[in-house]
């Protein structure tokens, strides 16, 4: 598990978190912000699978090259120099986003994943590194869970709202979607992910404040609507956007939902959209939650929204007294 304390105070001062100038950096967003617009002039839309199922798609001709753009950004395939148009080869390279491979060809090094009218960048494929920033079928899923809480009981407008564990920023982008004038905030530990959202809500036409931190300590004030995808999978390899810490991947969201109930206003919510590890037929994340909400005088709506995931994980000694992780979702609302 991460040692997440030093990030705690830690606030963004866009664009300069990352080991380069201000002014460098400023210029690489401004690319990545005109290639998210070029791509939405052009249409472009990529579902983003599982890595086993973009594994087993690229596996079926591994050697053959790009395309098209759902190839370069979907895919994430190699491509010959002259594949791209200028416009949005400029926008690679002026963001130091395109590889150079020894075969001469090239390599994109983010990816763009589409949800409704929305493009989202995030990392290359695979995401092995440690700072990666993930989006897949969780964060579809994720954003199903609060269109649809949305919808059944909207926030009022103006609602302040947080995304904590924010990634990409689906979650605060598709909240903010569903209520106007909302006032938004979102944390990560990952410097990379809150890059990555910023440039995301931008060009979807959202302003934010973004945190580097793990909980909402560093931010002033209460909310509305608290929405947070934590990491729930014990992860090998140590990822932030993956790695959910102790109580076999449990830990984070644990942390995040203590963090976020003390910051709720009346009849606010936390929307939890999660992993739990059932062991024994017996869940013990929606039991230490349930002790929780009662603690915090907050109702609790838990549900499991698929009862067996990550069935692979199973084979790894973090797992070897679990017998399903099911995906739940835990709703929580301020009773006052």
């Amino acid at each position: 598990m991460h040692d997440l304390s030093a990030f705690r105070k830690a606030e963004i001062p866009p664009p300069a978190m990352l080991a380069r100038k201000p002014e460098d950096a400023a210029m690489e967003e401004e690319a990545l912000r005109e290639l998210l617009l070029l791509l939405k002039k052009r249409r472009y839309a990529f579902v983003t699978p599982t890595p086993l199922s973009h594994s087993r798609i690229l596996a079926r001709d591994a050697a053959r090259p790009a395309r098209d753009l759902r190839d370069v950004f979907g895919w994430n395939r190699p491509f010959s120099p002259d594949l791209l148009d200028r416009s949005v080869m400029e926008c690679l390279k002026r963001a130091e986003m395109v590889e150079h491979r020894a075969d001469g060809m090239m390599r994109s090094r983010v990816r763009v994943s589409s949800l409704d009218d929305d493009l989202f960048l995030h990392s290359s494929y695979p995401t092995v590194d440690r700072d990666a920033v993930f989006f897949g079928p969780d964060s579809y899923r994720f954003a199903r869970l609060i269109r649809q809480e949305l919808a059944m009981r909207p926030a009022r407008r103006g609602a302040r709202i947080a995304d904590m564990g924010a990634g990409t920023g689906v979650g605060a982008i598709v909240a903010a979607r569903s209520c106007p004038q909302a006032c938004i905030v979102m944390t990560d530990v990952n410097a990379s992910a809150l890059r990555f959202a910023r440039i995301n809500a931008g060009v979807a036409g959202f302003g934010a404040s973004y945190v580097l931190a793990d909980t909402l300590d560093p931010v002033a004030g209460d909310f509305d609507l608290i929405v947070a995808n934590p990491p729930y999978i014990r992860d090998r390899q140590g990822r932030a956007y993956r790695d959910g810490g102790d109580g076999h991947g449990a830990a984070v969201a644990w942390r995040m939902a203590e963090s976020a109930l003390s910051r709720l206003k009346r009849e606010g919510r936390l929307l939890l959209y999660t992993g739990s590890a059932i062991v024994g037929g017996a869940d013990a994340l929606r039991a230490r939650l349930s002790a929780l909400a009662e603690s915090r005088d907050c109702t609790l709506c838990y549900s499991e929204i698929d009862p067996d995931i990550f069935g692979e994980e199973l084979e790894g000694p973090a797992y070897r007294d679990v017998e399903r992780i099911a995906l739940v979702a835990a709703i929580f609302t301020r009773r006052h």
